[in-house]
């Protein structure tokens, strides 16, 4: 029987452009669907843009623009993403949608209905100035444990201590700057402490549904002892707030968790409509199997809350949640600001092909929650090796005699070629693999098939073949080697669909389908002329992709290149300034950056610091470690300076620096600010210095 399948991936955030960790999943997810499709399966595979909730609403006030507005924007670049990267999404749709309000309110009604509501007031922070309740995210104060200043609501960033927002001391809204008020509320909660809620989400876990590691990980949420017992879900939020309204309650919205994951429904029930599918039906049927894609760092909300939701709302339960890790790059958890991070888009423009990607982040995958590492060296290493040197190959040694000497015609089955028939028995090895997400172990399987039909080529040597006159040899042989290269391409199309439909057009065949491994291309079977189906990997290329863009070096915060040819933001700020008295010479003049307002100036707090102390900073090529006295407080500052200065030049001397920058944690430690420098064109990286005089603290205006 063939299966139904309804299958998402988790829904990014629409205030920002897709990262590779987007990718990724994506790319995880299409790969499953491709192959269940090539099962002959029925597939409907959705996601959507995550619109709603606070930090979109203030993004959106400070780009001075409706929310509407921003998710529209965002949700517009999508497309780029997606298309390029070979990633089919049926649908792709927003949360901010009428489906998505009819059905969160429906769910809502409906657990009301069944009494696992209820209401109770809250006390929080309140800023007078935005008018608005705060989460701990916009909240800052000094530690209650160790006194440092500027920690957030939940955790300092210093001394590792946990707490609640109202234990800081001198709290502030980072929002505007003002005392926050405790003020209480109404909020309105979700009971999934009811023990009918507990009974059924033991039985969901406890059910095949999950990877062992996730299924024991929430198994410890399900059975938390005292103050670590599962709780009760707040799920409003007062207005202002992007969001949807709460039924029969003013001003009040649900929190953004609760709605996000009803977009998976919202996006299916917009594709059922334009295509005319039966949706309460589809999701009725007993057969209908709901599967989501998501990341580990999402495992709470979607083993507790999405399932007994839809439980107790009277709504089809996820049959399989899939789990990933995180991706790295080099070993280092992905950061723009230390070169560790993959533009998508900048992959793309650069013209580096897409299915190398899809390729490599496939051969890294397995069906547990384990991080995936980008390593350049073993990128290009590998692609250029299984996809060039291994498959590719084998058509590229043996097309063209097809061509030249038997007018592009094969001959017919060759029963006694074992290695066409292990070939063949691997189907359903491979098929297995795929089916449960062991990606890289189905391309090892494979890569060993294109080992074994190098092996018959290497053997076989058509090229010599050729030279002695042999036409029916050389006929088999590079017929042969003809069907295995089909084969494995039928073993590789679900990850590279497009590398998959030129070798169809090539070879003059239908799309490849699962089944079509038992078959072959039969006798006067005419293959078209070879054209070069992939290209190498060139070290330029991903030179390029961990460089900054011509463009975007002559403008402020500037880049420096890193050992491996990736690209790591300095911590200085780079702007144009007088050369430095031993400057080659003066710089090239800058682009210049689009216009700001003095409202815009004045958010950025620069403040006179002298250079207490400058040390080396081991293991790393660029940086050096500032202690930076800013006349209330001393601060850490990493600065890549380090070609330019010898530290023991600089304790002592005066700069400027960035004081109300987040705090950044580092490889090496935590960076606390910026400090400001001038570069150019040429070498050189040149410290600003105020007049002297200029007080440690003062600000810069």
């Amino acid at each position: 029987m063939k299966r139904k399948l309804f299958v998402t991936t988790a829904l990014p955030y629409a205030n920002g452009s897709f990262h590779i960790g987007h990718i990724m999943e994506y790319i995880q997810a299409d790969i499953w669907v491709r192959f269940q499709r090539m099962q002959g399966n029925t597939v409907h595979f959705v996601c959507a843009d995550d619109a709603h909730g606070a930090p979109i609403m203030l993004k959106a006030e400070a780009e001075g623009v409706t929310p509407q507005q921003l998710v529209a924007r965002i949700g517009a670049e999508r497309k780029q993403y997606l298309d390029g990267f070979h990633i089919g999404f049926d649908n792709w749709h927003s949360t901010d949608s009428p489906e998505n309000t009819e059905l969160s309110q429906d769910i809502y009604r409906k657990l009301r209905a069944a009494g696992l509501t209820y209401t109770k007031p809250v006390e929080q922070f309140y800023d007078p100035v935005k008018g608005m309740f705060l989460a701990d995210r916009y909240i800052k104060g000094e530690c209650p444990k160790c006194g440092a200043k500027d920690q957030y609501g939940d955790a300092c960033e210093n001394c590792s201590s946990v707490y609640a927002p109202t234990d800081l001391v001198n709290p502030y809204s980072t929002l505007s700057g003002a005392a926050p008020e405790l003020k209480t509320s109404e909020h309105y909660f979700f009971r999934l402490s009811d023990p009918k809620c507990l009974a059924f989400l033991r039985e969901w876990v406890g059910n095949d549904r999950l990877q062992s590691q996730v299924a024991n990980k929430a198994k410890e949420w399900l059975e938390g002892k005292d103050d670590k017992a599962l709780g009760d879900w707040d799920i409003s939020r007062d207005a202002p707030y992007f969001g949807i309204p709460i039924p029969d309650a003013p001003g009040k919205y649900f929190y953004v968790w609760l709605d996000a994951p009803v977009g998976y429904l919202a996006s299916f029930k917009n594709y059922c409509g334009k295509k005319g599918i039966d949706f309460d039906g589809f999701l009725a049927d007993p057969q209908t199997e709901q599967i989501h894609f998501i990341g580990k760092d999402i495992i709470y909300f979607h083993t507790l809350f999405w399932p007994a939701m839809l439980k107790f709302a009277g709504y089809k339960i996820p049959d399989q949640v899939y789990v990933h890790g995180f991706i790295t790059v080099s070993g280092e958890k992905m950061s723009k600001s230390r070169g560790t991070g993959i533009s998508p888009l900048r992959y793309l423009e650069i013209g580096m092909n897409p299915e190398w990607l899809r390729y490599y982040i496939a051969a890294k995958l397995s069906a547990n929650v384990e991080d995936v590492d980008f390593n350049p060296d073993d990128f290009m290493a590998r692609v250029n090796s299984d996809l060039i040197g291994k498959y590719i190959n084998i058509a590229s040694r043996c097309a063209g005699f097809i061509a030249k000497r038997f007018e592009g015609k094969l001959l017919g089955q060759d029963e006694s070629n074992v290695f066409i028939s292990e070939m063949q028995d691997a189907a359903p090895v491979i098929a297995d693999l795929f089916e449960n997400r062991e990606y890289g172990k189905a391309l090892r399987e494979i890569m060993s098939l294109a080992d074994r039909a190098n092996v018959f080529v290497d053997v076989n040597k058509p090229w010599e073949i050729a030279k002695t006159g042999r036409p029916v040899d050389l006929h088999r042989t590079c017929t042969d080697a003809l069907q295995m290269f089909r084969l494995l391409t039928l073993y590789l199309k679900p990850v590279l669909p497009q590398l998959a439909r030129s070798v169809e057009s090539f070879l003059k065949i239908p799309e490849l389908k699962w089944s079509d491994a038992a078959a072959l291309m039969p006798e006067e079977h005419e293959i078209d002329k070879y054209q070069h189906l992939m290209t190498r990997i060139d070290p330029k290329q991903l030179d390029a992709l961990f460089d900054i863009p011509a463009p975007a070096k002559e403008k402020m915060g500037v880049s420096v290149t890193s050992k491996s040819g990736s690209q790591s933001q300095s911590p200085a700020i780079s702007s144009s300034s007088t050369p430095h008295p031993t400057s080659p010479g003066p710089a090239a003049p800058a682009a210049a950056a689009a216009t700001i307002s003095i409202d815009d100036f004045a958010k950025i707090d620069l403040r006179v610091a002298r250079i207490v102390k400058a040390e080396l900073v081991e293991g790393a090529d660029k940086l050096l470690k500032l202690t930076l006295d800013i006349g209330s407080e001393q601060r850490t500052v990493f600065a890549g300076i380090k070609s330019a200065y010898d530290p023991a030049a600089l304790a002592g001397r005066l700069t400027v620096m960035v004081a109300n920058l987040a705090p950044r944690k580092m490889k090496f430690g935590l960076s606390q600010g910026m400090v400001l420098a001038a570069s150019g064109e040429a070498s050189g990286i040149y410290l600003l210095a105020p007049d002297s005089g200029a007080q440690p603290g003062m600000k810069v205006k």
